[in-house]
């Protein structure tokens, strides 16, 4: 697991213009599932333009600190490279 904002950002950075998908803690031992594009990355959030097939809205954006907290994961289509 990546151990600052910083890594987690260069990471995603690496990855823009890549499938993804978000698995994300919705409440007590439910979580959700978004595929998507990764689009763009700020300072503080990264945006993913979602999946229409499957999603009613088209993206969605999400914190690094999601990631080091551990809410969300991302998994790209390589495994070994996962968030």
């Amino acid at each position: 697991m990546p151990t600052s904002l910083a890594t987690i950002k260069d990471r995603l950075q690496s990855h823009i213009g890549q499938e993804l998908m978000v698995v994300a803690q919705a409440g007590r031992k439910k979580t959700t599932e978004r595929h998507g594009i990764l689009k763009e990355t700020y300072p503080a959030v990264f945006v993913v333009d979602l999946d229409q097939d499957e999603n009613s809205f088209e993206r969605v954006s999400y914190s690094y600190t999601d990631i080091l907290t551990q809410n969300i994961q991302v998994n790209f289509g390589d495994a070994e490279d996962d968030e």
